[in-house]
């Protein structure tokens, strides 16, 4: 059932080292194209990295930045990565055996919007095999890009580090649905 994937599925950051046959990928991919999109223009398009060169300098890529962000972040955000233990590192990034980049091809009608939704379909189709991810978003989208070559018309929207979990962490607590489902009106 859809929603005992939904409730097991969480953020992976750890991952084993054993790789997944990317027969599960390619099939956790068919599952994302067949998501609903504006026009159905399908305006996803997903890139596997899979060599350790590459997903390092991915890697390298996108610490610079966050190294950045992390000494400028203030307040509650700043607050809350520190509670929770983040850091500039996202050694994700190189550890996962694949990454997926996924983009959205800029002049599709409601691009961002539809290719969520393909996101969202990859993320449970990943649960169903047994596979874990964070949907990671760099603070230097741009510079990933162009170290992939990627054709300047698309955006991209997230890069999914993939394999079989080694994250202990609990799933964090989903609010009750009475507090985020209402009739008629939006009320606080």
């Amino acid at each position: 059932m859809i929603l005992d994937l939904a409730k097991k599925r969480k953020t992976v950051r750890k991952f084993k080292r054993e790789k997944p046959p990317i027969e599960k990928l390619f099939k956790c991919l068919a599952v994302a194209r067949e998501a609903p999109s504006g026009m159905n223009a399908q305006p996803w398009r997903f890139v596997v990295v899979e060599s350790r060169e590459k997903r390092s300098q991915i890697r390298e890529i996108c610490e610079v930045a966050e190294k950045s962000f992390h000494l400028s972040v203030r307040g509650e955000l700043g607050s809350w990565l520190k509670e929770k233990g983040f850091s500039w590192e996202k050694p994700f990034l190189e550890e996962a055996p694949y990454l997926i980049l996924v983009f959205a091809r800029k002049d599709a009608p409601f691009s961002k919007e539809s290719t969520w939704l393909a996101i969202g379909y990859l993320l449970l189709a990943l649960e169903e095999e047994g596979l874990g991810t964070v949907t990671y978003t760099p603070p230097n989208p741009g510079d990933v890009v162009r170290a992939i070559e990627a054709p300047s018309n698309h955006r991209l929207e997230v890069i999914l580090p993939v394999g079989y979990p080694a994250d202990e962490r609990e799933k964090y607590e989903r609010k009750p649905l009475e507090e985020i489902v209402s009739f008629e009106s939006l009320k606080e």
